[in-house]
């Protein structure tokens, strides 16, 4: 099926462009831009009535459309925030640093996770032990391991690692392991995952802490990120705003700070609820057509396949599927990661590629191609690799 239908604002922008950076930024889909409206009628008609509207309706409904892809009973455990980094601070902002804090996590994190607890680690009373993703074969049974020799406050890894494409395909069964060997706080990651794998997540629902947000597969684009709260946890966030105790806010203060008795737990403070808008609508789009993640994500794996069928036709010197991080695409996030020779071919080649109308990314000696709805098959075109070898 050609979802091309759902893009053409965005692929109208760049014609012959074939855009392989979707895994960074997501083409939007066009109802984004009626959202994006709607929202300012809405505050121009309500002013400051438009947040117990925001809070009335378009939170709860935003919650319900994520519970839904997610296979969560409880979306009121759902808290919104423009960044994953904010939510995630704000839970690091519970453990009491100076009475020691531990942390198990790994090498392959993102910047908004990995810069940050490198700023931590210069406090000689956290300890953070980072366990290689690589080798993938034995990534699951070394991190239980660390777990064991470490006993951590807080476990924070990936659902599927940024500079890899490498999948926790059993997230219960790594979780429950995890959870026999330690009395950790457990967070994840989703953000490559979420609206690109099928993810069930009631079996993990109450257990651990799951972000993940709009700017990549959900593709509401930036400003709206979630994270999924366990219900009765004891946490009072050093880090809080105003929206953390919005029902309670014409009530008479005392000195103790409350806290919201559900996800908004760990909410913020102000924010432009545009990115809620637009996720709410591309949600709601797929819902009403039909579309699942289990359908976007075989509509992506043909992709994937055509493209390494070009790739093998090709015989690159290292863009080849020798060359591919993770291999076993039956397991693999929607983006793929080719290790080069070295930082400086990677970048050449991106450059060239760029040249072409071909739109990649990279990290280091890692090459990056994502691939998304709004790809056909006939649209794969590498023979610019071709000319480039000859």
């Amino acid at each position: 099926m050609n979802y091309k239908k759902y893009y053409q604002r965005f692929l109208a922008a760049h014609p012959d462009t074939q855009h392989y950076a979707c895994h960074s930024h997501h083409y939007w889909p066009d109802v984004t831009r009626d959202a994006m409206l709607q929202y300012w009628d809405d505050t121009a008609a309500l002013v400051d009535d438009k947040w117990h509207m925001m809070f009335g309706q378009k939170v709860p409904r935003v919650q319900q459309l994520i519970a839904d892809v997610l296979n969560i009973k409880q979306p009121q455990q759902l808290v919104f925030a423009p960044n994953t980094h904010e939510l995630l601070f704000r839970l690091l902002s519970c453990f009491d640093w100076s009475a020691g804090f531990k942390v198990l996590t790994t090498d392959s994190e993102f910047h908004s996770f990995s810069r940050q607890i490198n700023r931590l680690m210069e406090d000689p009373r956290v300890q953070v032990v980072k366990v290689p993703t690589e080798p993938f074969a034995t990534f699951s049974q070394r991190f239980i391991d660390a777990a064991t020799a470490l006993q951590p406050d807080l476990v924070f890894f990936s659902q599927v690692f940024f500079n890899s494409g490498l999948v926790v395909a059993d997230l219960n069964g790594l979780v429950t392991q995890l959870e026999q060997q330690c009395q950790a706080t457990i967070a994840i990651d989703g953000y490559h995952g979420f609206m690109a794998l099928p993810t069930d997540l009631c079996a993990l629902e109450g257990r651990v802490f799951y972000l993940a947000g709009a700017y990549k597969y959900a593709q509401g684009g930036e400003g709206c990120c979630f994270m999924l709260v366990p219900p009765d946890n004891a946490f009072r966030p050093v880090y809080t705003g105003w929206f953390a105790e919005f029902g309670a806010l014409a009530g008479v203060k005392s000195q103790q700070v409350g806290y919201a008795a559900d996800g908004y737990q760990f909410a913020g403070a102000t924010m432009d609820l545009t990115a809620l808008y637009r996720l709410q609508a591309v949600l709601e789009l797929f819902a009403a057509d039909g579309l699942t993640v289990s359908a976007i994500h075989q509509h992506v794996q043909q992709i994937q396949q055509t493209f390494l069928h070009e790739l093998d036709a090709l015989q690159h010197p290292w863009l080849n599927r020798t060359h591919l991080l993770a291999e076993d695409l039956a397991v693999h996030g929607h983006f793929f990661t080719f290790r080069g020779p070295d930082a400086a071919a990677v970048a050449d080649l991106s450059a060239l590629l760029k040249q072409n109308r071909i739109e990649t990314d990279y990290r280091g000696d890692r090459l990056r191609f994502g691939f998304a709805l709004y790809h056909q098959v006939a649209d794969i075109n590498l023979s610019c690799l071709t000319k480039a070898q000859s």
